[in-house]
């Protein structure tokens, strides 16, 4: 079970949902713990030459071995026997490889053995080899959706694993069409737009409504994105994934324990990244500060629109939804607290009750609530939507500059 990172216990808001979340870091590692099928023939044992070191015994791959395959390729233990031209057709990198004149067997042996150079003089029944330094899973996954067309799923856990490799493969071979492709699917769950994130966010909602608060595990680490981004050159991935690990509490993040495995500090982020946390999520608390502040501005002129209130009354209706606020997000740090986004959503929601269900025994919100005959006019709470949605729209434009990326 996975807790959520905004603090026990949650309740429901008026609305009836749970806030929007992400997993926590929870087992901070690169790789999930998904263990993939076996698509090796363990009954196909083929000893195959490691270059300088001692003959290694490798398996065929029970799906992508084709008896009319011009080329071995290995990864690991795992031999895949597939087509020249079905690589080259894909991949400028394997078309330019291909078209080399290959080098003799004194220069092969001498050469670094990391280089990849393809072995004429150890064919597998006929076929040269050409060992990759990927692991099988990798290879297998680039090569299925090569052959059949990428097969993505629901952006989680288990489907980043599969996204990730193929996306990593792509890129290191220049199959420009297929890590376009995984590039748009990841972008669903960590997007460039606010209605993305929203739609992002409302997937995450309706998965925790079924499964319970804090159990929800829709998308994979936020740190493990940033990882892969900057692996293969993909900032327009970095600003959604920044922000979501900012709503971690630093406990969270960088604390180890029992329950929630490896410290974000155990992932290989640079220190760099490391500062674009700190000073983002320094500003996105700043902005939820600004937000509730620039609400309680008696001047604002977007926040009392045409009404048959008086100016004091909605005034006094605003210094009361300010003052909530203010105790909720800043002082109890209550759920949202870390979540500019969240707080300017639920703040422009009519008779928001700050995370109570309703009709709740509170003692401490229960003199505090916000009522019907202290709510703000039809005209005014259509202003402070509105206002509140023009702002959500300036962060999700600062996000960027928030945590310091070019994007």
């Amino acid at each position: 079970m996975q807790t959520s990172y905004y603090p026990i216990p949650i309740m429901i808001s008026a609305n009836g949902h749970y806030p929007p979340r992400s997993p926590p870091p929870n087992g901070l590692s690169r790789r999930s713990t998904h263990t993939p099928r076996s698509s090796v023939d363990r009954h196909s044992q083929i000893t195959a030459s490691a270059g300088d070191s001692a003959p290694v015994q490798s398996s065929k791959h029970t799906d992508l071995w084709f008896c009319d395959g011009s080329i071995v390729l290995r990864a690991e233990d795992t031999l895949f026997r597939v087509h020249k031209s079905q690589l080259a057709r894909h991949s400028a990198f394997f078309r330019d490889l291909f078209s080399l004149p290959q080098p003799s067997a004194d220069s092969t042996t001498s050469a670094s053995p990391t280089a990849l150079q393809i072995d004429t003089t150890n064919e597998i029944e006929g076929c040269p080899v050409l060992r990759l330094f990927d692991t099988a899973e990798d290879v297998e996954n680039l090569l299925m959706a090569l052959y059949d067309g990428p097969n993505f799923g629901k952006n989680d856990s288990a489907d980043f694993r599969m996204v990730s490799g193929i996306l990593r493969l792509a890129t290191k071979y220049l199959v420009d069409s297929l890590r376009t492709k995984a590039l748009v699917h990841l972008s669903r769950a960590w997007p460039t737009s606010l209605k993305g994130w929203d739609a992002r966010e409302d997937l995450t909602r309706a998965d925790e409504m079924q499964s319970g608060p804090g159990i929800s595990s829709v998308y994979p680490s936020p740190a493990d994105v940033i990882i892969l981004a900057r692996e293969v050159n993909a900032p327009s991935l970095l600003p959604s994934a920044f922000y979501d690990l900012s709503r971690y509490h630093y406990t969270q993040l960088f604390e180890q324990d029992d329950e929630n495995g490896n410290s974000i500090t155990d992932l290989p982020l640079s220190n760099a990244d490391l500062q674009r946390l700190a000073l983002g999520k320094e500003a996105s608390q700043h902005a939820i500060t600004t937000l509730i502040r620039s609400m309680g501005s008696h001047s604002h002129p977007l926040l009392l629109g045409h009404h048959t209130h008086s100016h004091r009354s909605c005034r006094r209706d605003f210094s009361e939804l300010v003052a909530l606020a203010t105790q909720h997000y800043l002082f109890d740090r209550e759920r949202g607290c870390t979540d500019p986004l969240y707080v300017a959503e639920e703040l422009g929601q009519p008779l928001y009750d700050f995370g109570q269900a309703s009709g709740a025994d509170d003692a401490r919100f229960g003199e505090s609530r916000r009522s019907a005959e202290v709510s703000e006019c039809e005209a005014c709470a259509r202003a402070l939507a509105m206002w509140t949605t023009r702002e959500r729209e300036r962060m999700w434009k600062m996000i960027p500059l928030w945590f310091r990326l070019d994007v």
